[in-house]
């Protein structure tokens, strides 16, 4: 019992530590023999735990992650809105107070191998279930929910990495939270077009 809680407790801290190295110093700069210092253990124990350096990442986007970590519970149709307007809100709220998730989408962005594609496949799964599950509720044709969903979200999270290097789009000032919030009524406005209540 003690093992596994000591590989727990460990494997956290290893975590934890990628986190405080990209925030500090950017992914382009994290390396085996940095987290493994940082963290005060050898660098085999990275590879037995990980595997590798990529699965280590890989494993650090899985927990944080917006669309990996859905909420399970689904309304009934009188909160759908609601509730569709608040993933996307949430979605922008966490890209904007951690800028070290906007670091690891770039990062995704250039990396393909098999953990990256789970990350991927898990997203895909989660919002497949999500779209569908919307769909059967409000009577809206499932393709009509993909189209607008993938629009919105794929712009949120592109919009927030390009906010960390540009000051406007499209006139909106996306470096400032007045263009997040006027961006945030227009997506709940198009939400109150599509989705009927």
């Amino acid at each position: 019992m003690k093992l596994e809680k000591d590989r727990e407790s460990t494997e956290k801290r290893l975590l934890e530590t990628v986190g405080l190295i990209i925030e500090e110093n950017g992914l382009e700069f994290l390396g085996v023999n940095q987290v493994a210092q940082r963290a005060g253990v050898s660098k085999m124990l990275i590879y037995r735990y990980f595997g590798s350096l990529e699965e280590l990442i890989a494993r650090y986007i899985m927990q944080y992650d917006y669309w990996v970590n859905l909420p399970a519970e689904i309304p009934d149709k009188k909160e759908l809105n609601g509730f569709i307007k608040n993933l996307f809100r949430e979605q922008i709220r966490q890209l904007r107070e951690n800028k070290l998730l906007i670091r690891l989408c770039r990062w995704e962005l250039s990396v393909n191998n098999s953990l990256v594609e789970e990350i991927r496949k898990k997203r895909e799964e989660n919002g497949v279930r999500l779209i569908d599950f919307v769909s059967r509720i409000s009577g809206i044709p499932y393709s009509q929910i993909q189209i607008l969903a993938t629009l919105i979200s794929s712009s949120i999270t592109y919009l927030a990495m390009f906010g960390d290097v540009a000051e406007v789009y499209n006139g909106f000032p996306i470096h400032k939270e007045e263009g997040w919030k006027q961006l945030e009524e227009g997506i709940n406005a198009i939400i109150d077009e599509w989705l009927v209540e």
